[in-house]
């Protein structure tokens, strides 16, 4: 999946592709060579105008149906839908690389308020349809004006990080903001296993606060979701084949003591890593 956008991007010096139901599919072939789940290296945004879809996203299902939008991150894994009813709809990825060269910042993009599907306004479905449509059509010819194709699609995520926060009424407030950073702080550091007076302290607040702010937007702990974001990972890794052992699992996410990574494995998914990873071959 590295290699998916530079293979097939639609413009000579950005790293993206669009999809509509007319426009920028591929054959057959290669979408099998790809098969239906992968970990994605790059943003993907479906913009539903008309009909349904099932994604899974990281084994959980997302059902997406009129004006509503779906994201997916990097490093997530994506299983496509097996069956789609419907069609007017807008797919887009892009990479790290093409994000840098956007003007700004989009904090839904960490996703702090953990939603990955977003319901649209009409009214943000009017905005958002014709900057997708504009750059549908820059993205037809491998010529498309770079210059072009970033400043609409700074204005499609915009849009987008507007229509994310509209039910909270203080998105740009200090605690969301310090929220973000804390979701950041955990990424860039999982495996270290940092503790939660560090991470306070990184972030110029005490523990207690630290505590309050987590909670509010995530409803747990601050080590109750990083155990968490860890244990995701692991079955990240496991469904997708990454790992081959328990032992080997455990010390990639930076556990000295396998027996204890599987008693919270069990804990927090409710089976061990042995049974999860048979559900996994038994719906192959």
């Amino acid at each position: 999946m590295e290699r998916f956008l530079d293979r097939f991007k639609q413009n000579r010096k950005l790293a993206i592709r669009m999809v509509s139901p007319g426009f920028g599919h591929l054959s057959s072939q290669v979408v099998s060579a790809f098969g239906p789940t992968h970990r994605n290296a790059h943003y993907f945004f479906l913009l539903m105008l008309q009909g349904s879809a099932r994604h899974v996203i990281d084994l959980q299902p997302y059902d997406v149906g009129n004006n509503e939008l779906l994201f997916i991150l990097p490093n997530q894994i994506h299983e496509l839908p097996k069956a789609k009813r419907g069609g007017d709809y807008f797919k887009i990825g892009f990479d790290e690389n093409c994000l840098a060269l956007l003007p700004r910042q989009y904090p839904f993009l960490v996703n702090p308020l953990n939603s990955q599907k977003i319901h649209l306004t009409p009214a943000a479905v009017a905005r958002l349809k014709p900057i997708a449509e504009i750059l549908l059509g820059l993205l037809s010819t491998m010529d498309g004006d770079p210059e072009l194709i970033v400043a609409h699609l700074n204005s499609l995520l915009t849009e987008i990080n507007t229509a994310y926060f509209a039910a909270d009424k203080s998105p740009a407030d200090s605690k969301l903001s310090k929220y973000i950073a804390f979701k950041v702080f955990v990424e860039n550091n999982l495996t270290d296993h940092p503790k939660v007076e560090a991470i306070a302290e990184e972030l110029a607040l005490n523990p207690n606060s630290l505590y309050t702010i987590v909670k509010h937007y995530s409803g747990q702990s601050p080590k109750e979701f990083m155990t968490h974001r860890l244990i995701l990972e692991a079955r990240r890794r496991l469904y997708y084949g990454e790992s081959t052992s328990v032992k080997e699992l455990a010390f990639e996410l930076g556990f000295s003591d396998p027996d204890y990574f599987s008693r919270l494995f069990k804990k927090v998914t409710g089976q061990t890593v042995a049974a999860f990873f048979q559900d996994l071959s038994s719906n192959e």
